[in-house]
């Protein structure tokens, strides 16, 4: 783990409101420790979506290989192939913000790299939540039926529409609108 990572995460640190209500630490900054300390917090962030994704996708390859597979009619055979290739996507997405660091280390870019995970973290995001609702469909339509699963899916990609996305809306506008530099990655 950074330097700078450690002293985030102690008390005190700079996630902590001063007196004059700036974030201390961060706003004396500079922009290679910034791009720094967030792809740090990219990257903790995507431990937690990635492990996720495996356990997920590793329950579908294996589910084909399962007896009952063979019963299943042809809407539940594509939603499974569409979910399966959601996960494969999903995987992509939520791995290619540490492979492009990888493929950049080194080279004086790190700002770009943040801003290119970032970009593809939120995009993983979607497929995600996509994945998800795509194996819930499958595993009720299976085990309770077509008129259950799909109003359950329906209500669960609305939920996770709104507990990952708009949420988070108030307070990004919010913040927007305060900063007055507009820099996303603080």
């Amino acid at each position: 783990m950074a330097e700078g990572a450690v002293r985030d995460l102690a008390p005190g640190g700079p996630d902590e409101n001063r007196q004059d209500g700036r974030v201390q630490g961060r706003d004396d900054e500079g922009p290679l420790q910034r791009a720094d300390r967030n792809m740090v917090e990219m990257l903790q962030e995507l431990r937690v979506a990635q492990t996720g994704v495996q356990i997920l996708f590793a329950f579908l390859l294996s589910l084909s290989f399962t007896q009952r597979f063979a019963s299943i009619d042809s809407v539940q055979r594509w939603t499974y192939i569409v979910t399966l290739l959601l996960t494969a996507i999903t995987t992509g997405l939520l791995v290619a913000p540490a492979a492009i660091h990888r493929m950049l280390f080194g080279r004086g870019v790190k700002t770009a790299t943040v801003e290119i995970g970032h970009r593809l973290f939120v995009v993983g995001l979607a497929a995600l939540a996509a994945t998800l609702v795509g194996a819930v469909l499958l595993v009720l339509d299976v085990v309770a039926g077509r008129q259950f699963a799909v109003p359950v899916a329906a209500i669960l990609a609305v939920f996770l529409v709104f507990v990952w996305f708009v949420l988070p809306l108030p307070v990004r506008r919010r913040n927007d609108r305060d900063s007055a530099d507009g820099d996303d990655f603080q």
